[in-house]
């Protein structure tokens, strides 16, 4: 037993749970990184228990609960108007894929459990009164601001690939080392990285590139060779290297991706969609970040325009400005807000007009000229040459002969 924590704020409010858990004569702990967090002095968003009850005793304590992993142990407790994850302690057996084990066993015990976490400064557990229990030196490696993994690195690494991520990702946002053993343990397992789904990689890469300390990140993922088993990234050491350079961290997923196409030096927006569909990303992403990388390039040799503003939508153009100005390029903030303010309209469903207007007004029906029509009268609209104004924008069409 170690430190201290104060019980407040989430611990506080998840406190009913613990307290029912060992009210009924099981041991109960807040486990994981929120302990990790409290430790640190940073704030604790949630908070994960772990007890020596098995699933079927947590449920009979519990008016309202869910079975949301409950063959892994873990039942959500659902409590004034809170959810919370309460798992059993366990062990588990061999892992024949580097992702899951091939079976689970519930046990009593609460250090053989934490046995089975990924790094020492994730095995803390922690219990009502704010005692820690640390089995592994987690305190030790916390203070020394060192990522080493629990037990024999290559073990933990062989039961879930994934670690070699989250050690780098931890890395990046603690701007903690990696320990040697821990690290060379990667360097050897990298490959095993292939063994797990791309989209639990996207997380923890996101996660390491949106670090505040994303140099140490990278530069652990590039040293072990991790990032040569990632989605397209084999020839990507020197985009990642300049990543890694940026001098403020980055805060939204888009702009990782977006930057991480730009010193790729992907120039064709098809090129750039592709990479990013093999990281599985959701469409919305995959569009955010290409418009702006589109956007990126047309700025290196053209100024903003109303249309352009319209085009991209303000969020975009906007953000854009943002990544020129972090990569020291030229930027215009003062155009770019004027630009945004002063936009006549924001969508295409703001005109005052429509096709059937247009269609009863030429007595013509529907086709490619209808579309052609009202996408001049858009641009017209957005450049300032036509007012928003159903008989202007009428006017407007006869005279240039789109209607």
């Amino acid at each position: 037993m170690t430190m201290n924590v104060p019980i407040k704020g989430e611990f506080k409010k998840a406190l009913p749970v613990l307290e029912t858990l060992q009210e009924a004569g099981f041991e109960a702990y807040f486990v994981g990184g929120s302990v990790r967090d409290a430790l640190l002095g940073k704030t604790v968003n949630d908070v994960d228990i772990a007890t020596s009850a098995f699933p079927e005793e947590i449920k009979r304590l519990f008016r309202k609960t869910v079975d949301v992993g409950i063959e892994h142990g873990t039942v959500m407790v659902l409590m004034d108007d809170e959810s919370y994850e309460v798992t059993t302690f366990r062990t588990e057996s061999t892992y024949q894929d580097y992702r899951r084990p091939d079976s689970v066993t519930f046990v009593r015990s609460l250090k053989e459990d934490l046995k089975r976490r990924d790094l020492t400064i994730n095995a803390f557990a922690m219990d009502n009164d704010g005692s820690i229990q640390d089995f592994f030196d987690g305190e030790k490696d916390l203070k020394e601001q060192i990522i080493r993994a629990v037990g024999k690195p290559e073990e933990r690494f062989h039961e879930d690939a994934l670690r070699m991520m989250r050690a780098v990702r931890f890395a990046s946002q603690l701007g903690f080392q990696l320990e040697a053993d821990t690290f060379y343990a990667i360097v050897v397992n990298a490959p095993l990285l292939e063994n797990i789904a791309v989209e639990r990689i996207q997380v923890e890469f996101v996660k390491m590139a949106m670090g505040n300390n994303v140099l140490q990140g990278m530069e652990a993922f590039f040293t072990t060779n991790l990032y040569e088993y990632c989605p397209g990234m084999k020839q990507g050491k020197v985009a990642l290297r300049r990543f890694s350079l940026i001098p403020r961290p980055v805060k939204k997923e888009r702009h990782v991706w977006a930057l991480l196409l730009y010193f790729m030096g992907v120039q064709n927006i098809k090129e750039g969609a592709a990479f990013l569909k093999h990281w599985k990303l959701s469409n919305q992403m995959i569009s955010d970040s290409t418009k702006l990388l589109e956007l990126m390039l047309y700025r290196h040799h053209s100024p903003l325009n109303p249309y352009i503003v319209y085009k991209f939508t303000p969020p975009i153009v906007w953000e854009t400005e943002d990544l020129l100005e972090l990569l020291k390029l030229p930027f215009d903030k003062r155009t770019a807000a004027r630009l945004i303010h002063t936009l006549p309209i924001q969508s295409r469903g703001e005109i005052d007009i429509n096709g059937r207007i247009i269609m009863e007004e030429t007595s013509n029906r529907g086709g490619r000229w209808l579309g052609e029509a009202i996408s001049m009268a858009e641009k017209a609209i957005v450049l300032g040459a036509v007012d928003n104004e159903r008989e202007a924008i009428i006017s407007w069409l006869k005279e240039n002969k789109y209607m």
